[in-house]
């Protein structure tokens, strides 16, 4: 049976009084996943527990039925994603330019990665004019992988249990690198936050008196006077995908970190590019999964809702949410009349549309829909329907035992063929061999 997730990124959200106390999700016009709701079971979704926020790239190695203690970082993963050049053992962290002000002796962050607005080319110097350096011999190279965005790369026995600079949020002071408590290797983590810190400092003094600065200063333009790191990590080999669930998978997404997670998973992945219509790409994306009979896991995704959460309000994201909808009619009628075809559709987790939170805790609503799936009482694809469904709260692995069950893919516990016991059922064992 063939399994197709639909991954709607950020769905989740919460009431609004503009939208008359609904989720935008409630408020908005969804035909196609309402009849999804009927035809399937439904429920709620976390990655991991109840309020934690999550980012994209850890929520999906998580509903992947991976443990939080693997996560190679997110920077590991867009530098893959990106085809950036590194080694196994360099420690690798996101990187971008903020501009800084400061305050009874402290750095605070007045402008952040999008309200530095030179152009690609202009930045890219000054990544240039800031990299290669070398400190308490530990390296740092900058890959700019996006106008504002940035790789940092760090060679020489870095190590990645590191804290962050950047606050994300303006307004809040610059932190300063430190070890983090407990980790594994603290001599190499104490080395590694004492080059960063001298790396930044060096970094600023730079960038303080850059040319290209003058020029945006001179412009009425927000200055690119200190550059901040976050999220750390470094290359973790992982239990390949098909070996841990026993399904060939392939996930059809646009970004960088999922081509990179994809990568590390042994997933196969094919990039798309997103449009300003929305519904028309997600059923493009849809219709290559539905073509598609060389895998038996297919991830599909879209980061629109979480896009429209973070740029505009509840009101835009309803009506994005709306767009989407109109991309899920093949797959309806796929799921109507195949008895091959299991769907399930979800998020990795809530987005709120004004809130300071980047993400927030809530759970995300849930249809698992296909041959011999029960159906509940569920008509209604939101929040608050979605958690009257037999499927009840689903956590972090869950969701794939779930799907390896549904699918009947799912091994009798206790059931042990071969030197690995998997939760489906492996043919990859031993014959028996008379003994002579």
């Amino acid at each position: 049976m063939k399994i197709i997730l639909v991954l709607l990124d950020g769905l989740g959200d919460r009431s609004y009084e503009i939208l008359n106390y609904r989720t935008p999700l409630e408020a908005a016009v969804t035909p196609n996943l309402d009849r999804l709701a009927c035809l399937g079971s439904n429920g709620l979704f976390h990655p991991a527990l109840p309020g934690q926020c999550l980012p994209s790239e850890l929520a999906h190695y998580l509903l992947f039925g991976y443990g939080p203690e693997n996560f190679p970082g997110r920077g590991l993963l867009e530098a893959v994603g990106d085809g950036v050049t590194f080694v196994d053992e360099d420690v690798l962290c996101l990187a971008h330019f903020a501009e800084v002000s400061w305050q009874d002796g402290e750095p605070i962050l007045i402008n952040g990665r999008d309200d530095i607005k030179g152009d690609a080319q202009e930045i890219g110097r000054m990544f240039e004019a800031v990299s290669p350096h070398e400190s308490s011999g530990i390296g740092f190279r900058l890959h700019q992988t996006r106008r504002n965005d940035a790789i940092l790369i760090l060679s020489g026995g870095a190590s990645p249990y590191v804290s962050d600079s950047d606050p994300m949020i303006t307004g809040r002071t610059i932190g300063q690198i430190c070890p983090l408590s407990n980790n594994p290797e603290p001599e190499k983590a104490e080395r590694t936050a004492k080059a960063l810190n001298e790396y930044l400092t060096y970094s600023y003094g730079v960038l303080t008196g850059h040319k290209i600065n003058h020029g945006l200063r001179e412009r009425n333009l927000a200055a690119a006077n200190f550059l901040v790191t976050q999220r750390c990590g470094r290359r973790i080999v992982q239990e390949l995908f098909s070996q841990r669930w026993g399904l060939t998978g392939m996930l059809i997404a646009s970004g960088s970190i999922y081509c990179g997670l994809a990568h590390e998973l042994g997933m196969n992945f094919i990039r798309v590019k997103d449009s300003p219509d929305a519904g028309k790409d997600l059923r493009e994306r849809i219709n290559i999964a539905l073509a598609d009979y060389n895998h038996d896991f297919i991830h599909v995704h879209t980061k629109i809702p979480d896009e429209a959460a973070h740029t505009g309000g509840p009101e835009q994201k309803a009506e994005m949410i709306t767009a989407l909808d109109c991309g899920l009619d093949k797959l309806v009628k796929a799921v109507e009349t195949r008895d091959d075809l299991l769907v399930v559709v979800t998020a990795d987790h809530s987005t709120p549309s004004e809130s300071s939170l980047i993400h927030s805790g809530e759970p995300v609503p849930l249809i698992i829909a296909g041959r011999s799936v029960r159906h509940d009482r569920v008509c209604f694809f939101d929040e608050v329907s979605a958690a009257a469904g037999c499927l009840e709260l689903l956590r972090g692995r869950e969701l794939m035992l779930t799907i390896l069950n549904c699918a009947d893919r799912s091994v009798l516990m206790g059931h042990r063929m071969g030197k690995t016991e998997r939760p489906y059922v492996s043919y990859a064992y031993e014959p028996f061999k008379l003994t002579r």
